[in-house]
């Protein structure tokens, strides 16, 4: 198989869908890697130690998708690379299609096989592509809300860990998943005041006995929520429904009520965002404020530390890669149910639940299409 590697063109998106290790492994196996001319270059992984590995440095954008049987990237396509879809071209990345119908539509009409990191499951039925990002975005969170709560970002001008005599400030977590565990952890590092929240009593009880007591765990519901975030100095939303848009489990009321330089960090904001009040930003232009509240909802939070997500996504990733090219699309589809959830279009047809419900749309099993 051809296996194409782009650069990423989203704002600021300095991550690389494939390492030189990863290339040197698929080569190995007698694959041909196409990786465009400075792919690597922002995640420290310059053009010399891709053609070291076996790959093949290619000039432009346009060949890497046109010779690729499969391509492999970290976010999903803008607009400017919808013209390079074909049919039978199949594209392996973070897709989050449900708030982006003009994408599925690009998709659809091409008839391109698109596998979505955040939808494959493993076989104990977790996300394990979402996972490491979803790490490396729950740490950064705090260490952003930390940065934003200073005066020169607009917030309260507040030390998130105080210092003798002056108490720390509050952070609130909705969600007490992948993101939420990793954000308390360096909450509570930096000496913050932490309360998690959850609708799943027995997930509460697991985070009280992770963290020894010293998170404030509060079960979900709007008024425990509203109270948790009137008091909030950082609220950090970190909630999730695999492959469909994030509820809104902060309203646009609760907003209103925060104090005046509090920051909302909302890692959910690729999948919509779980805060009312959140619209997807980029690290050109990360933060706006509404009724004095900052928000930083930025939707490829990770590619500001590139080398650290680069490799733990690649991590995560490569095995299905390999995979993927050593069996092809179809027969992987049929073999592995995993990557059969990671199907998110197919031959002209949405097979995704979650997409096809937030875009009201048709939708049909992948098994049926494939059989």
């Amino acid at each position: 198989m051809i296996i194409g590697v782009p650069k990423e063109v989203k704002d600021h998106e300095s991550r690389v869908g494939i390492t030189p290790a990863g290339v040197k492994a698929l080569v190995e196996a007698g694959h041909k890697v196409l990786v465009e001319q400075k792919a690597g270059v922002l995640s420290a992984m310059p053009d010399d130690e891709y053609q070291n590995a076996g790959a093949e440095i290619v000039a432009s954008a346009h060949d890497v998708w046109r010779l690729a049987d499969m391509v492999v990237k970290v976010k999903e396509p803008v607009e400017t690379e919808y013209r390079h879809f074909r049919e039978g071209l199949v594209l392996f990345t973070y897709l989050h299609l449900a708030p982006l119908e003009a994408l599925t539509n690009a998709l659809l009409e091409k008839k391109v096989t698109g596998i979505a990191y955040e939808t494959v499951r493993d076989r104990a039925g977790a996300l394990p592509l979402l996972t490491p990002m979803s790490e490396v975005a729950g740490r950064l969170s705090v260490q952003v809300g930390a940065e934003y709560l200073t005066k020169e970002h607009g917030g309260r001008g507040l030390l998130l860990g105080g210092v003798p005599g002056v108490p720390p400030a509050n952070v609130c977590i909705i969600g007490g998943g992948v993101v939420g565990t990793n954000a308390a952890k360096i909450a509570l590092g930096m000496g913050a005041k932490v309360t998690l929240v959850d609708l799943n009593l027995n997930r509460l009880r697991e985070l009280d006995d992770i963290f020894n007591g010293r998170v404030f765990t509060m079960a979900s519901n709007s008024y425990n929520i509203e109270r948790a975030a009137i008091e909030a100095d950082l609220l950090i939303g970190g909630v999730l429904i695999p492959g469909a848009a994030a509820p809104k489990i902060v309203t646009a009321a609760m907003v209103n009520k925060m104090k005046k330089g509090a920051v909302i960090v909302d890692v959910a904001i690729d999948q919509g965002g779980c805060i009312e009040t959140a619209h997807p930003t980029t690290h050109s232009n990360p933060s706006y404020e509404v009724n004095g509240v900052v928000h930083y909802c930025v939707t490829n939070m990770p590619a500001a530390v590139p080398n650290t997500s680069t490799l733990a996504l690649t991590n995560a990733t490569f095995p299905y890669v390999m995979k993927l090219a050593k069996l092809g699309a179809k027969a992987a589809i049929k073999e592995d149910k995993g990557i059969a959830e990671g199907v998110n279009t197919y031959d002209g047809v949405l097979t995704y639940a979650a997409v096809a419900a937030a875009q009201k749309r048709e939708w049909k099993n992948v098994s049926e299409l494939v059989s």
